[in-house]
């Protein structure tokens, strides 16, 4: 095993940059700076999210180090919480998935229907999102893969477009005037400034998510305790400084009052450069990387119902599989009716995005925490080559806090999704008491008839 071929430093930073660096930075820098009264809450929520991505990804990759089993987060949560708590967590982190996969579907449709005269509502844009669900739906039903080269194309045209959006800052003939930027009609205190920054880092947290998957790379990287840091220190600092320019390329070239209103935020950038032909190319662009995401996660959130269906967690129904395509039929139908469910409940970007990230502050603050019980059942580990992060415990402890920061911020701003939230945890953990009583009252009777 220790032949294996593991990750080198620089491929390793790859993963970490593409893990991330996703489609959601087209639509929430518009969402972002709405929620933002100044441009420096504005950009500050990007800094400071990228220092908390950094803290979350060294601390994840630590777990993995510790703890290098398939299956991630599920297998992480089985082991340090109550069964049911690992149930009712694994069970909104694919609820927010889902959530994810609407939400960006939506950023792809409003891209496409700037293609085509007319105006759109959110309910057309839900419509456009849903076919795109349903065909990649039928597509993974065929057991139809999109080639792993088809993917790596994908991403070198999404790395481009991000790119062209930086390079949009060397025309600076086309920038906007930013008139009354600062000027508000009520002058502001630290406490509203705060306030700010914490809505502001909803859009921000969801587009800085991925950095999470280090858990599944503990075991897998060359060298890991110099290199796993290194090369999380040196991709999320990439990632800072692109997401910085794109974001810097928006608020030059749009103007910092005039981004509020807007939703396909790149377009207007693209189309002041290089004009409605170049706007359309890129649109038409985006919507095939967007195409991508929702067939990633398609492919890959049933398999994690098929491992709970598999353990008992879930009904054994979701462990079933096609002989034929090697499909997980029943998963897979589940996953996507969610995926439908909540884009029809919500239909509106924001509040999936709400919604999404709230559920998200449940996952990542117990699943951090599980460092502090893997640091002490796992003392053995230490000194043996493994990744051990510095500053311990309080990177950790910074991101906890980060995402409770959000999390009462989400409540404050938006008490109904907060609401939601905790009510879909709740009914999680009754289902699983439920199911599992069920279980347990079955497995009773037949003991008392077998002494009978």
């Amino acid at each position: 095993m220790q032949t294996k071929n593991r990750l080198n430093l620089f491929s390793f930073t790859m993963i970490v940059v593409g893990l991330v660096i996703g489609m959601g930075i087209f639509r929430t820098a518009a969402t972002s700076a709405k929620d933002a009264i100044v441009p420096s809450v504005y950009f500050s929520a990007w800094i400071i999210g990228g220092l908390v991505a950094l803290c979350g990804a060294l601390t994840y990759a630590e777990i993995g180090s510790r703890y290098p089993a398939t299956g991630g987060y599920y297998k992480v949560f089985a082991k340090a919480y109550h069964p049911s708590i690992a149930f009712a967590i694994n069970c909104i982190i694919l609820v927010s998935n889902a959530a994810s996969l609407s939400g960006v579907a939506l950023i792809g449709s409003g891209y496409l229907l700037r293609l085509f005269p007319g105006t759109f509502t959110d309910t057309h844009k839900a419509l456009v999102s849903c076919a795109a669900i349903v065909l990649f739906y039928i597509v993974n039903l065929m057991g139809l893969k999109m080639s792993s080269k088809t993917q790596n194309f994908l991403m070198i045209i999404k790395i481009g477009m991000l790119l062209v959006l930086i390079a949009a800052l060397f025309f600076p003939g086309k920038y906007a005037e930013q008139t009354n930027v600062v000027a508000m009609q009520h002058p502001f205190t630290w406490l509203d400034w705060v306030k700010s920054l914490g809505v502001s880092l909803i859009a921000v947290s969801f587009t800085y998510g991925g950095y999470q998957q280090t858990i599944n790379f503990g075991n897998e990287v060359k060298q890991p305790a110099k290199n796993i840091p290194r090369g999380i220190f040196i991709g999320i600092i990439i990632i800072i400084v692109i997401y910085l320019l794109v974001n810097m390329s928006y608020y030059k070239l749009i103007g910092f009052n005039q981004m509020k209103g807007e939703r396909e935020i790149a377009y207007v950038v693209i189309d002041k450069i290089f004009g409605t032909t170049g706007a359309t190319v890129f649109s038409g662009f985006l919507f095939l990387g967007v195409l991508a995401y929702v067939n990633g996660l398609l492919l890959s959130n049933p398999r994690v119902m098929y491992a709970m269906g598999d353990d008992g967690s879930l009904p054994k129904v979701f462990a079933t599989q096609n002989k034929k395509t090697d499909v997980l039929t029943f998963s897979l139908t589940a996953f996507a009716a969610i995926c439908i469910v909540i884009l029809f409940f919500s239909q509106e970007f924001e509040r999936i995005l709400t919604f999404s990230i709230f559920l998200d502050c449940f996952g990542m603050v117990l699943s951090c925490a599980t460092i502090f019980w893997f640091r002490k059942r796992t003392k053995f580990l230490d000194n043996t080559g493994i990744y051990k992060m510095k500053l311990y415990p309080l990177l950790p402890v910074i991101f906890m806090l980060a995402y409770l920061f959000v999390g009462v911020s989400i409540a404050a701003a938006d008490p109904v999704a907060a609401i939601t939230g905790v009510g879909v945890l709740g009914a999680f953990v009754i289902i699983y008491f439920s199911f599992h009583y069920d279980k347990n009252k079955i497995h009773v009777t037949k003991t008392e008839n077998g002494h009978l």
